[in-house]
Formats: structure tokens, sequence, C-alpha cells
């Protein structure tokens, strides 16, 4: 974890604590159960915060506005937790910080304990585990979520999860299967595989699902796929507004009638719903319907993502 990212995350957490407790009114006990730290470390916070100055009639510490913008995302979407990140004009900057963002959070989630953890694909999932520093119980493991494409090397789901397992120095399986199938019927005829059927049934055991989600752009490598591409337009046509873990959502978040989404590998999205912890990492303007789609559905309860996304979240109807 390089140095920017750890004074960026003392502050995002500072900034979280001073706000939750002199803007939210919450208690140090609410607040350490909600953040999973000690009372001890938010009293200690919540000391210096008051000896710097830096409480007046409104919290001028950096970050407070996100943290404002994480809490009425939270309450709109009946979230149990939101990370809001500063917007960046580098595309791929943003997408490092809101993944790094991601990181500390599931570290938060993991530490210590005996969990499945889920694992999506995409670029911002791959920086996640530049901050992810859990170290879990030896029993816990990592699953992919999706099935793999043929392109996109460290943004692939076998990448993304692999580098997890490494990070939480745990087993790690795979679904080893393309996303997409030609039809239904060649993916009826891969599920006879017992090896596979087992892992996609640990897909839906695991404890925690942290994923991603996509534009339906030209330039991605989901709509590179040659299956996906050839069938883009009926896709769009078809109400999509853009992919979940390679589900094509409409913009109440519902699976378009397609045989893509008959023909696919991947967790489906209500089984991630059921998860006790589930994790949106997201952001982009040009990916607001599918976070909105998929916020609406309630498929997750939590959300990473940067300003200009959550204040489009809180605008218009939910």
């Amino acid at each position: 974890m390089n140095d920017d990212w750890g004074h960026f995350d003392e502050d995002l957490e500072r900034a979280r604590v001073a706000w939750l407790y002199f803007i939210g009114g919450q208690t140090q006990q609410e607040i350490a159960q909600r953040m999973n730290i000690t009372r001890l470390k938010v009293n200690k916070i919540i000391g210096q915060v008051r000896e710097s100055g830096s409480v007046q009639v409104n919290v001028s510490l950096p970050l407070t506005d996100c943290i404002e913008l994480a809490e009425k995302v939270s309450a709109r979407y009946g979230l149990v937790d939101a990370i809001v990140v500063p917007d960046l004009d580098d595309y791929l900057e943003q997408k490092r910080v809101i993944g790094e963002a991601a990181g500390s959070l599931a570290s938060d989630l993991i530490e210590g304990r005996d969990m499945g953890v889920g694992i999506g694909s995409g670029r911002t999932l791959s920086f996640a585990v530049r901050s992810l520093h859990a170290r879990p119980k030896s029993e816990s493991w990592v699953v992919g979520l999706t099935g793999g494409v043929t392109s996109g090397s460290a943004t692939n789901t076998f990448e993304v999860a692999t580098a997890f397992a490494r990070a939480l120095n745990v087993e790690c399986h795979y679904l080893t299967a393309p996303i997409y199938c030609a039809n239904p019927e060649s993916r009826n005829a891969l599920l006879l595989n017992d090896e596979l059927t087992d892992v996609l049934a640990r897909t839906e055991i695991a404890d925690i699902g942290i994923v991603s989600c996509g534009a339906l752009a030209q330039d991605t490598s989901l709509t590179q796929i040659r299956v996906v591409k050839d069938n883009l337009d009926t896709v769009l046509k078809r109400g999509a507004v853009g992919e979940f873990m390679g589900w094509f959502l409409d913009a109440r978040g519902q699976a378009i009638d397609h045989f893509l989404n008959d023909s696919i590998i991947a967790l489906p999205p209500d089984k991630l719903k059921l998860k006790p912890i589930s994790v949106l990492v997201s952001g982009g303007i040009r990916k607001i319907p599918i976070i909105r789609a998929i916020l609406r559905a309630g498929y997750v309860n939590r959300l990473v993502t940067n300003e200009g996304v959550a204040r489009a979240l809180l605008q218009g109807p939910r």
C-alpha cells in the first residue's frame, strides 16, 4: 500500500468518525460497531479532532462531503454502508482510488474471520488487492463468481480471484468455463461436469461477494467477446442498461429476456442478494444507469463509488 493511499485511508477514517459523531449524532459504541474498529480508537480520533480545532459548525476535515454523500446514498437505497471517494479527472486513477477504498473495506470485513470470499472481475477490483491487508482464518477460501473471458488479462475473474487469494493467503476456486456458452444447451452440457457444479455451489455459499459492473460500451473486455459483440444491438433493444457479473439488466435491475442470460456461467444476482455481505465496487459517469439498477433491485448491501456517481444516485426517482 503506497504512502498516498495510507494518508487517504487515515483521513477517510477520521472524517467518517467525526461526521458520524458530531453531525450524525451517533454514539462512540455505535460508530465502533458500524466501522468495525474499537471504541478506544473512536474515542482517540474524536479527541484528536477536538484538539486540532477541526470541529466547527461543520466538520472541517478533508472528505467530509464524501462522508455525507455516502450517508445519504446508504439511506436512500437501504445500504448497510457506503464509501464515496473524491472525483478524479484521470479515468484509470479514478478506478484505482475506488478499488483501493474497496480493498480497505474488504480487509475490515474479512480480518480474523473464517469466510468464503466471492470475487467478480474488472479493472477496479484488480486495484483492490493493493490495499488488501486482512488475515482471515486458514480455513477461508476465495472463489471466482463468473466464468472467464478470452482477453483482458489482470482484469479477468481468474486473475482477480487469484490475486485476492494470494493476498489473503488462502486457496482459490475457479469456474473453469467461458462466461457465455454458445447457447443454453451448451451451458446445460457443461453443467454435467461435477467439479464445475461444485464450484458453482461454492459461489452460492460464499459469505461475501465483492463485485463490479459494466456499461454496454464497445471498449470493454466483455463486449469484445464474439457472442456478445454479435448480439449487442439486440441486448440494447431489449432494454439492458449494463451488465452485472455478466448478467444483462434493465433499469429496474431485472435480467432481460435474451439467450445470453440463459447461456451464462455465473452466480445469479438473486443469489448474491442473499449473502450477508455484498459489495458493489464501481464508479464513472457512464455506469450510473447500471449502478442505479443494481441498487434498486437490492442486489448489494454495500457500495464503493465516486462523488459524481453518488450525487447522480440521489437525483430523480429512486
